[in-house]
């Protein structure tokens, strides 16, 4: 099975999604979307498994930072994705896909029944 992981190296979030996958014995692939970005192309395969209201991190640090135009200007897909490939720091973490799975955020079930 081939495991790709996608955030950022120093969210905690993400941190413990890595421990977790390695104490289990999966062998992963990281992707650090901050360093090697996020593709159009990739954030629509995304959508496919989670709507943007749910990619586009709300609580977070990078979405509080955003002026009330910038946050205002977010109202549909197309503009989530030019958010989320501005700022990819805005999308919630981390992204876990699969061929047979995707997955958003931490959730230690979720994953227990992903990679039974």
């Amino acid at each position: 099975m081939t495991i790709t992981v996608y955030g950022i190296p120093n969210c905690n979030t993400v941190k413990k999604a890595r421990v977790w996958l390695a104490d289990h014995q999966m062998d992963v692939t990281f992707h650090d979307f901050k360093k090697q970005g996020v593709s159009e192309a990739l954030l629509r395969d995304w959508l496919k498994h989670f709507p943007w209201e749910k990619l586009v991190n709300r609580a977070g640090t990078t979405w509080r930072q955003l002026t009330d135009e910038q946050k205002a200007a977010v109202t549909d897909e197309a503009s989530a994705i030019a958010l989320m490939m501005e700022k990819p720091s805005v999308i919630k973490r981390p992204v876990i896909v699969t061929e047979q799975h995707a997955l958003l955020g931490f959730d230690e079930a979720a994953y227990a029944k992903a990679f039974a």
